[in-house]
């Protein structure tokens, strides 16, 4: 990896909780956090879509993340959000188990993560180390790139 890419690894992230680990997205990434909505059900969609909601006239597909990472899925709970993100122009949802905190991680606390299974995809930016915890820290646009929607039909509500 070349020292410019690991000098734009640091910076502003938000940290969510998805079975227990923690994670985070570039702040930058985010455009809404909001609580469980009502979520319309899109057939024929991967196993990880939810459906889709209509936020503010947009509609926006919705992923469990739990299910998009191989977990079991959980009942949501008053603590379960969607991170609303911007996937290279395109909005987002994420369910996530709960939203905990904006951090700065600087560039020294940052390391690669290690090469698992089959090679590099690119979801991980790294491993950002914040005191006795670590923080996977997520490239949301190799995450979500299979996910990008462009036509969707109008959605009336």
């Amino acid at each position: 990896m070349t020292a410019e890419a690991k000098v734009s690894r640091g910076g502003k992230y938000l940290t969510f909780v998805l079975n227990e680990e923690q994670y985070g997205l570039e702040i930058l990434k985010v455009r809404e956090i909001l609580g469980v909505l009502p979520i319309t059900p899109m057939p024929q969609a991967p196993h990880f879509v939810k459906g889709v909601i209509n936020l503010r006239g947009k509609v926006i597909p919705v992923i469990d993340s739990r299910l998009k990472f191989g977990m079991m899925e959980k009942e949501y709970t008053s603590e379960t959000c969607i991170i609303v993100v911007d996937v290279n122009g395109a909005w987002m949802g994420m369910i996530v188990d709960t939203v905990k905190e904006v951090m700065d991680i600087s560039e020294d606390q940052i390391e690669d993560a290690p090469k698992v299974g089959g090679g590099d995809s690119g979801a991980i930016r790294g491993l950002g180390k914040v005191g006795n915890q670590v923080k996977i820290l997520l490239n949301i646009d190799k995450v979500l790139s299979d996910m990008i929607v462009t036509d969707l039909p109008p959605m009336e509500m």
